[in-house]
């Protein structure tokens, strides 16, 4: 399995509608590595499986392309965030770890 750790800014998604959804944006170099990892075997919309940790708390999740950031970004689920005390600007340490690509 393929592990990760990086360090990442949380950020609001702003899009139509009352839904606020925030996000991590994975870093350039890791993105690479993932797509090289995983390409041909992603799922819908470029999505790719993975486990997190963030402190104390673990999830599964999937990381998305995103064209505006020209990267991956990271849903970071409200429950974990207020587990792990983490606002809008705040810097996440992440493990991230590909599921079901070895």
């Amino acid at each position: 399995m393929s592990e990760f750790e990086f360090d990442a800014v949380v950020w609001q998604w702003q899009g139509d509608g009352p839904a606020t959804w925030r996000f991590v944006t994975l870093p350039f170099d890791l993105t690479d590595e993932i797509d090289d990892l995983t390409t041909g075997r992603q799922g819908g919309f470029g999505s790719v499986k993975v486990e997190v940790t963030v402190g104390r708390t673990t999830w599964s999740t999937s990381v998305f392309p995103s064209k505006e950031q020209k990267s991956f970004i990271l849903p970071m689920k409200a429950a974990v965030r207020k587990a792990e005390g983490l606002a809008d600007g705040d810097t996440a340490r992440i493990t991230l770890r590909l599921v079901d690509f070895t």
